[in-house]
């Protein structure tokens, strides 16, 4: 029971205090959630999809999420072997755990701001986010690369795999309207043709928030910290 409030209503108590045991809390709300919905997860997605529902609160994520086959092993694998990960947005880059990736031994870029990127985008007439991928594949051709806003980037990267780029893993969750469903489609579907491992939500739903999320999850996953106390957490 809360606490009455004098002024109306009753005081919050919260449920709990310690960000471990919120994280746990939900965590096993979600599990008993999506066993309610009757809504199965592989056990090797698991993780991903618990982890991008954790940040959304959206359960629509365990239906769209879409792997191909073994990818988020193949990132788990690639977050431990030390990867960089290349994000569209410094929002992305900013959601990224940084104690999980130097654990690991990598790190994470974005290169929209960067003024090399900008001027190339202007000379080529396309947008920052392409002029980054290009760059991204040019300079750290395995890398994870991880889209949570910019469709131009996933056709970008799209088009460097079909002329022989090979990530280690293509994160695509671009949110929004314009060019999102049919780039995330055509991502996906040139990934499977070329054996790259992708990630993707399809439809219109995503955003930064979720492109870190993915990448949390794979680098928690990767060094053994899903639990928030191997975080440090209490």
């Amino acid at each position: 029971m809360g606490l009455h409030n004098p002024r109306g209503g009753k005081k919050m108590t919260p449920q709990h205090h310690l960000p471990a045991d919120i994280e746990r809390t939900s965590m096993g709300i979600i599990t008993a959630e999506l066993a309610a919905r009757g809504l199965a997860v592989p056990l090797e997605n698991a993780a991903v999809v618990k982890r991008v529902i954790h940040t959304t609160a959206d359960f629509d994520y365990a239906e769209n999420l879409r792997f191909t086959p073994g990818a988020a092993a193949a990132g788990v694998a690639a977050m431990r072997a030390g990867a960089v990960v290349i994000t569209d947005t410094n929002m992305a880059l900013a959601g990224i755990t940084k104690p999980g990736l130097a654990k690991l031994g990598g790190q994470a870029l974005c290169f929209m701001a960067d003024p090399a990127v900008a001027a190339a985008a202007k000379a080529a007439g396309s947008t920052r986010a392409a002029a980054a991928m290009h760059r991204a594949a040019r300079e750290y051709p395995g890398a994870v690369l991880a889209v949570g806003n910019a469709p131009t980037a996933l056709l970008t990267i799209a088009d460097e795999i079909e002329s022989g780029l090979r990530p280690a893993l293509v994160i695509a969750v671009p949110v929004g309207f314009v060019n999102v469903v049919e780039s995330k489609e055509r991502l996906f579907a040139v990934c499977t043709q070329y054996g790259v491992p992708a990630i993707a939500a399809m439809g219109r739903k995503g955003g930064s928030n979720v492109a870190a999320a993915i990448c949390n999850a794979l680098v928690y996953s990767a060094a053994e910290m899903l639990d928030p106390a191997a975080r440090g957490w209490q």
